[in-house]
């Protein structure tokens, strides 16, 4: 490869910090040491060495777009603000060819008691642009973060959405070569993200190298080249995004006890080269034992969410096979229930029960609602007690997925009573696998006829 294709160049990268019990211990440290060497003694340490990254390496090309996810505390931001200049690494080194801008924090770079105007003209400076060219440039920021006559007012009194806006247009507008983002996508509507989305393509297209980070599946498999995977201040994988996303969702769904195994398995993996890794690897196969297995204890969700009861209340979320065994482990064309147990807690007139199924970006990929859509039932009364049950044949995707439903009244503005997330599932996966996306449609294998 061209040195003159690679923008960022990143060489056996460590970055270690030393943790204090007490805070007389940073005193002990800066003195005792030293009068110990002085008087030929061995010199006492009053720190703990901690590790937020180890040994990183990789190369990113000239209009490539390079996704970093992980688990919190695995070293992402640590390793942008190195990338950046923010911060010294203890080891190795960094070599970037270029201007970067980055959006690493909400904000961040912003003077609170400046305008969004001044802020521009201070941020360009600092890019390194002179006055004419953030002159030429200003229009275009404004128009992009379509925050109206806010630009004229300090930055302290806008709304988060709008100080993102701000943020991205100024970083993104200037034409960097390295543009980095740290999850500040996650603000802001739909239609501004799409306008984010649709602006980083233009930058690659142009020539822009990009930095992403974010714990979304579904932007990183859409917008990246290939994938960082890090884990405990680690490299486990740089590979394409499916792969790595896959063992990504595989290692953080995983019981602790398996977490070491995978960690291990994914290193041996990244060290040996290969482009594609095996399907029991990336967590699409999984061992002999839990082939037969109908129920993992290690699936549940962290991110359950209950609303407040307001005249019912569900109290159980259950998936039922055939022979009403309680499962979360679903095999790919089998028939299943999922029960929704609970009781009413005022009378109420014209209600109607609904679930839906989630990929783990969030997309709702199925759901269901009794009585059909624009039909209700017409009274219950305080002290029932609901069952209804949503049957479903499983055409979904081999993958995991999230469960979750809840009580409507016609009339309210909120519902009865609703749980995100109340459970999680996997669909086990299949020999030959003919379709794509989440969900499985085909009848048959496909048919090709040769004239």
């Amino acid at each position: 490869m061209s040195s003159n294709e690679i923008t960022i160049q990143v060489r056996n990268v460590g970055k270690c910090y030393n943790i204090y019990k007490r805070p007389q211990d940073r005193l002990k440290q800066s003195l005792i040491p030293r009068l110990q060497q002085v008087m030929g003694r061995p010199a006492n340490r009053y720190f703990r060495e901690f590790w937020a990254l180890r040994n990183i390496s990789f190369d990113v090309k000239k209009g490539e777009t390079i996704g970093i996810i992980g688990r919190n505390g695995s070293g992402k931001s640590t390793l942008l603000e190195i990338i950046c200049g923010t911060l010294t690494p203890t080891k190795g080194t960094v070599t970037t060819h270029g201007r970067i801008t980055a959006i690493l924090e909400l904000g961040s770079g912003f003077n609170p008691e400046f305008s969004g105007r001044e802020n521009v003209y201070l941020n360009g400076a600092i890019l390194g642009l002179s006055r004419e060219e953030i002159d030429s440039r200003f229009n275009d920021i404004a128009q992009f973060a379509d925050i109206g006559e806010f630009i004229e007012q300090p930055v302290k009194f806008y709304s988060s959405g709008m100080t993102v806006r701000l943020a991205f247009a100024v970083q993104a507008m200037v034409d960097p070569d390295i543009l980095i983002v740290d999850e500040a996508l996650a603000v802001g509507d739909e239609k501004f993200r799409r306008k984010c989305f649709a602006r980083l393509e233009e930058l690659r297209s142009n020539g822009t190298s990009i930095l992403f980070v974010s714990h979304s599946a579904q932007q990183i498999t859409e917008l990246c080249q290939r994938v960082l995977l890090l884990e405990e201040g680690e490299r486990l994988l740089f590979n394409e995004p499916l792969q790595v996303v896959r063992a990504y969702q595989q290692l953080i769904f995983a019981p602790v006890e398996d977490r070491k195994r995978l960690v291990q398995e994914f290193k041996a993996i990244d060290k040996s080269g290969r482009k594609k890794i095996s399907r029991e690897s990336a967590g699409l196969e999984t061992s002999t034992q839990d082939k037969t297995a109908s129920f993992d204890s290690g699936l549940t969700p962290t991110t359950t969410e209950v609303y407040p009861t307001q005249g019912a209340e569900i109290v159980s979320f259950k998936i039922l096979d055939d022979n009403k065994c309680v499962v979360n482990i679903l095999t790919p064309g089998e028939t299943y229930q999922f029960e929704v147990s609970g009781r009413f807690l005022e009378d109420r007139e014209s209600i109607y029960f609904g679930i839906h199924i989630r990929t783990i970006s969030g997309v709702i990929v199925t759901g269901q609602r009794h009585p059909q859509a624009k039909a209700f039932i017409n009274r219950v009364q305080a002290g029932d007690h609901f069952r209804v049950t949503y049957e479903f044949t499983m055409s979904l995707l081999p993958g995991t997925y999230f469960v979750g439903g809840g009580v409507w009244a016609k009339d309210e503005p909120t519902c009865m009573h609703r749980v995100m997330d109340a459970l999680m599932f996997r669909v086990s996966p299949v020999q030959e696998l003919i379709s794509a996306g989440y969900v499985d449609l085909s009848r048959a294998k496909p048919v090709l006829e040769l004239f």
